[in-house]
């Protein structure tokens, strides 16, 4: 099966998105390159040279996740409403710490608590605009 990394776009501050993801989930950055590293016969604004071309942080599992700082060119980033990162935390410990941290400074759309379905489960926007689902499965402990 093929595994799916989500890819972020940010309006120039994605190193400091995935600093703050990092601090979040640990681990090291897989890659960071930026548009300034692109091969010279490449035309690039140098005064986007800074910005992220492309960085990934692995999450445990085989996922990681991706993203990019979109040049002036292409216009503004729009975050929406079409998609939710999923976050199945390994504990319920881990899922608390995990929802808290990403909801700093951002907005808990939806309480982690105790759902129907035998879940902790809970929603949130982070301070980057980007939407998040985490949750631990208790059926997963037995």
């Amino acid at each position: 099966m093929a595994i799916v990394h989500p890819y972020l776009n940010f309006n120039g501050n994605a190193a400091e998105a995935f600093d703050f993801y990092k601090s979040v989930f640990g681990g090291e950055f897989a890659m960071v390159m930026r548009f300034k590293d692109v091969p010279s016969e490449v035309k690039m604004d140098e005064s986007e040279g800074d910005k992220i071309m492309h960085m990934s942080l692995p999450l445990g599992g085989g996922t990681m996740i991706m993203g990019s700082d979109v040049p002036q060119v292409y216009g503004t980033v729009t975050l929406g409403s079409a998609f939710n990162i999923s976050i199945s935390a390994e504990s319920e410990e881990e899922a608390k710490r995990v929802y808290n941290a990403l909801s700093e400074g951002g907005a808990k759309t939806m309480p982690l608590d105790k759902a129907f379905w035998g879940s902790l489960f809970g929603m949130l926007t982070d301070k980057f605009g980007v939407q998040w689902m985490v949750s631990f499965d208790y059926n997963r402990q037995q």
